[in-house]
């Protein structure tokens, strides 16, 4: 596979480590709710390699999407993988039998959910692995040592190259940084839900990475008067304009806009190349007030 420039630029994370600001999150790549099979597994197998081929290098995904399901979709699409293919994955969660996702942040549990990883994406080490802390939208508010030391010490081991956090909270993500190095966060955030404001410019300015998961409203798809006028004085989508103002909100802030569907997969990338307009910018900063 070979691929092309992507719009939207890179960011480092680590001296190893460079991202495509728009990456693509797998999620959606499982059954209904996260869970199971998909119907078309062939489409999803084209959807992980059209990204490859538009020029995006981070893929984002959990070995509790299915589970297991969407880790060995991206194996069958991808592997042997792209050199500058970068992986991110997630553990600290588990899916049960009714498909809910409890907390699973026990060290024996946290080690065993990074072998899966490595055994169903078929790596010898991951790229990136992020402790999910909080629940649904937001942090639980905690102590968060003893995970993050067992995943530090997987990292010593030489099974994790660098660590990041999910749903957590500035406190959280000091008492991690005491323990080891991290380089990236990611929470949820969109131009409608904009609580980490601050902590998104503190993190740019230690050179971290900030992922907002569901920027594009999730489960429940963003909906605004303002994003809709923008869009069509604009001649373009209000996804499309709600994922540019994301890239021109922080130059850390990295996208993974998940989908199902080649075309839809398209139509994301095209917000990379979207300059808002400084007006149009004005009213969308309105949108969260």
């Amino acid at each position: 596979m070979t691929s092309t420039p992507l719009p939207g630029g890179t960011f480092t994370l680590a001296e190893d480590l460079t991202f495509t600001r728009m990456g693509y999150g797998a999620m959606q790549l499982a059954g209904p709710h996260v869970f199971g099979p998909p119907a078309d597994r062939d489409a999803a197998v084209a959807v992980l390699r059209e990204a490859v081929l538009l020029g995006i290098n981070h893929i984002d995904t959990a070995d509790y999407y299915g589970p297991y399901v969407t880790n060995e979709i991206i194996r069958e699409a991808l592997h042997p993988y792209p050199d500058d293919l970068h992986i991110v994955t997630k553990v600290g969660a588990l899916r049960d039998a009714e498909g809910n996702w409890p907390p699973a942040l026990a060290p024996e549990q946290l080690r065993q959910a990074v072998h899966d990883n490595l055994d169903h994406l078929g790596l010898d080490a991951l790229d990136v692995v992020n402790l999910r802390v909080g629940g649904l939208d937001r942090p639980t508010p905690g102590p968060i040592a003893e995970p993050f030391t067992a995943l530090a010490q997987l990292q010593q081991e030489g099974l994790i190259n660098h660590l990041g956090l999910s749903t957590v909270n500035a406190e959280q993500i000091v008492e991690a940084q005491s323990i080891a190095p991290i380089v990236c966060v990611q929470n949820f955030y969109n131009i409608a839900n904009r609580n980490d404001d601050d902590l998104i410019d503190s993190l740019a300015a230690q050179g971290i990475a900030y992922v907002p998961y569901f920027p594009l409203g999730g489960f429940s798809p963003l909906q605004s008067e303002e994003l809709n006028a923008v869009a069509n004085r604009l001649d373009t989508t209000p996804m499309a304009v709600a994922l540019a103002w994301l890239l021109q909100r922080s130059p850390n802030l990295l996208l993974i806009p998940g989908t199902s569907s080649v075309t839809h997969l398209r139509e994301n990338v095209t917000a990379a190349a979207l300059n808002l307009p400084k007006d149009a910018l004005t009213e969308l900063n309105a949108i969260a007030s």
